[in-house]
């Protein structure tokens, strides 16, 4: 038994549609209209005045800078698998593991992330067996002076709380 395929006709564009001048032309105005509007009266312009002012309108559901949690005994709970290792695309996450005394578990004894390659994925927060890292802290932003201060070691990862700001 034979199928019947029906053919799909589609409604052929105009030419002056199809070349896209006409919606260039009217998103071109809109922006010079937009720039001379705010040239002429700079008192309505909205800006922020950062640091001292945060955004308010930061979404609840915002992935934030990295951090590695703890067990209630101070213990880290990253056992050093480099799972999220494994699942950054980026690779800005580099672990090395040390054995810990009378367990059968690593720990690492390197934690570095490298924010500043770094995507903000959370790739790494799923591929976490032991809900060790997370991207929790509310921290949106990093400014820093130099390439090295975003790295950001074992230590810094270890102090960040949840929903700090």
């Amino acid at each position: 038994m034979a199928i019947k395929i029906k053919k799909i006709e589609r409604k052929k564009m105009p030419f002056l549609e199809r070349i896209y001048i006409f919606y260039i032309i009217a998103g071109m105005a809109r922006t010079f209209k937009h720039f001379i509007r705010n040239l002429l009266n700079t008192k309505n312009i909205e800006f922020l005045e950062y640091p001292e002012q945060k955004p308010e309108d930061i979404s609840p559901r915002y992935r934030g800078i990295h951090r590695l949690t703890k067990y209630d005994n101070g213990e880290l709970k990253c056992v050093a698998c480099d799972m999220c290792a494994t699942a950054c695309p980026a690779k800005c996450i580099f672990i090395e593991a040390c054995e810990v005394p009378n367990s059968k578990e690593k720990a690492p004894k390197v934690f570095n992330i490298d924010l500043l390659e770094c995507v903000f994925c959370g790739l790494c927060v799923e591929a976490c067996p032991k809900d060790a890292i997370r991207m929790d802290s509310g921290i949106f932003t990093k400014v820093e002076g130099s390439r090295d201060s975003f790295i950001s070691d074992i230590n810094e990862l270890s102090s960040r709380k949840r929903g700090e700001f």
